[in-house]
């Protein structure tokens, strides 16, 4: 018997970045799966939902909680009340924190350790109530899930957590979304933003210090400068708030010689993301730290030729189907200037990527959380 699972979808936020590529592509596989499933989610989100898990129960919140304090506080007081007229059985956090006392099992997602590894990801204030609530999940919750071995390992190291009530789910990567782009999707991304054919090197994320961009720029100086027509490297992502990464970057870019061209361009629509990716001489993502490394994946899903480094999870993600550097920024380089000169390993790297990406699928994932909310009722 299936219990049911209240998931709540209210923390999603209005970037659309990662967190929302998870619980997107999970509640569709659990609907694909047949799980007894209640949604709470922002009044604006609910119709998305609907058409996403039409078996679901969609539960719209209250307007307030648009605003991060507001949904803070009903989460600890109407979201108990919520989950009890919904009758579920197992109350699914997908961000770091729970309702206390909800009255049913919990389950939490815990993404990384960042928060206590890496504090200056997040301005203090943010720094310091993650860490507090990802301390309170852990004890208080009755599974936790991640995504990655590597990040079970640092749960343990760090927090002392119960590795026996710790569940692995992999995240997937959508086919729709991610997918070899055509020659007319590439096209229409090149002239989006202004590079016109020009050949490049992309990257996408977040500018925190974690993502290690300041040495990317560098290393991408070393390995272009002495070239004749160097291509660009593209920056898309945004800035989290208080991290000092955009400063960072700005001082790395002005450190650079004349002819070496650095693009900025914000967020992309996920439309576009296909055919950026795939339009990438590589994708280059130096991580010194990562929970899971949806950028990788997702860029391995578009037959991009991948960079990154063997630290934390993305070893679990890449496999030999990327290439690897050091997070330094000579090393980085150097391992971007091999693979700009041998376009027959892009090439190579490209088929392998898209390969080893079909094997992290959402339904897989999804089967991995049905078994850690059964594993919640038996504690």
């Amino acid at each position: 018997m299936k219990p049911r699972v209240l998931v709540d979808a209210a923390a999603v936020p209005a970037d659309r970045g990662a967190l929302i590529r998870y619980v997107d592509g999970l509640l569709a596989a659990l609907h694909q799966a047949g799980a007894d499933l209640a949604v709470v989610c922002q009044r604006a989100d609910a119709e998305r939902y609907r058409r996403m898990a039409p078996s679901a129960q969609i539960l719209p919140g209250p307007p307030a909680i648009t605003n991060r304090g507001a949904r803070l506080v009903w989460e600890q007081t109407g979201m108990p009340v919520l989950a009890q007229q919904a009758g579920a059985q197992v109350i699914h956090s997908p961000s770091y924190s729970i309702p206390i006392g909800a009255g049913v099992p919990s389950v939490v997602t815990v993404h990384d350790v960042t928060w206590f590894t890496e504090p200056e990801c997040q301005g203090p204030a943010k720094a310091s109530y993650l860490r507090s609530a990802t301390r309170t999940a852990v004890r208080g919750a009755s599974r936790v899930i991640v995504p990655s071995k590597a990040t079970r390992d640092e749960l343990i190291r760090v927090l002392g957590a119960d590795p026996t009530r710790i569940d692995v789910a992999y995240h997937g990567v959508d086919p729709a979304l991610f997918h070899r782009p055509s020659e007319a999707e590439v096209r229409r991304v090149s002239e989006r933003l202004g590079l016109h054919g020009y050949p490049y090197v992309a990257s996408l994320g977040t500018l925190a210090p974690r993502k290690n961009v300041p040495n990317l720029v560098r290393g991408f100086a070393q390995a272009v400068q002495d070239l004749a027509e160097p291509p660009a490297l593209v920056l898309a992502g945004g800035l989290i708030e208080a991290s000092g990464g955009d400063a960072e970057v700005d001082e790395a870019v002005r450190e650079l010689p004349a002819g070496v061209r650095v693009v900025r361009t914000g967020y992309l629509p996920f439309s576009d993301l296909a055919g950026f990716y795939g339009g990438a001489l590589v994708a280059a993502f130096p991580s010194r730290v990562e929970g899971f490394g949806m950028p990788v994946l997702e860029a391995m899903a578009c037959g991009a030729a991948v960079l990154t480094t063997r630290r934390t999870s993305l070893p679990e993600v890449g496999g030999d189907a990327v290439a690897y550097t050091e997070p330094d920024a000579t090393s980085i380089g150097a391992a971007l200037r091999t693979l700009l000169d041998s376009p027959e390993r892009r090439a190579a790297l490209g088929e392998a990527g898209a390969a080893r990406s079909r094997e992290f699928t959402w339904a897989a994932s999804a089967e991995a959380h049905l078994v850690s909310y059964h594993r919640a009722l038996e504690r």
